[in-house]
């Protein structure tokens, strides 16, 4: 699966850090793709304002204009399409989607959640860990499926957790890293370098086929 070029979508809801992290990387020339459009279900949200400053064009569907989550994600789907694009990023978007639009999309759905998945899905994954005490924590950018935060596994990066850690402090040394992971997952993809093998991605570098990134952070 994917491209050696083409154009994607973000979904966000709140800062936009990733958002960012992103553009700034299709801005240098790393991600060989265009950002056709930012499509946000908060009206208030500050990603709206980075995606103007960058000349991303914004479309605002929010959930309270209808009476429900099948009318709502019919509205999204109808936005989507406006754009046709070849990929579908989630950067901080909250809301969970629906198994009509997961289906649709299947393979071409990224997101990003602040925990090495499987470990600490859903909210709070940071908190998650440090109240369990583990040593070593990090990001994960995956395919989206019908089963929350259960994706097959594209790139996953480490930090290490301290012990004077908080959710706050952990969030913050996480963030650094999925600024560097979200990019790199969806430069690969338009190079046409993935493939899901069941559960496993498979990342082509050259003529080899390697499980993960190499790069040094990630597992």
């Amino acid at each position: 699966m994917g491209i050696k070029s083409g154009t994607f979508v973000i979904l966000a809801s709140g800062r936009g850090s990733n958002f960012q992290a992103i553009i700034d990387q299709v801005s240098n020339g790393f991600i060989p793709a265009t950002c056709s459009a930012l499509i946000t279900d908060n009206p208030d949200s500050y990603v709206i304002e980075r995606a103007r400053a960058a000349g991303v064009p914004v479309r605002v569907v929010p959930f309270r204009s209808f009476p429900g989550k099948e009318q709502y994600e019919a509205a999204l789907i109808g936005e989507i399409q406006r754009y046709d694009p070849d990929l579908i990023v989630l950067a901080g978007y909250m809301r969970i989607l629906g198994s009509s639009i997961v289906r649709r999309y299947a393979g071409r759905m990224i997101n990003i959640h602040p925990s090495l998945l499987p470990s600490f899905p859903g909210l709070h994954a940071q908190d998650q860990a440090v109240r369990y005490g583990v040593k070593v924590a990090g990001c994960t950018v995956h395919f989206v499926t019908e089963d929350m935060d259960a994706g097959p596994v594209i790139i996953q990066r480490t930090v290490p957790v301290f012990a004077g850690d908080n959710g706050d402090t952990l969030a913050e040394r996480i963030l650094n890293e999925e600024h560097i992971a979200f990019p790199e997952a969806i430069c690969l993809f338009f190079q046409g370098k993935l493939s899901i093998n069941g559960r496993m991605v498979l990342i082509r570098e050259g003529g080899d086929v390697i499980p993960t990134s190499e790069n040094s952070g990630e597992v």
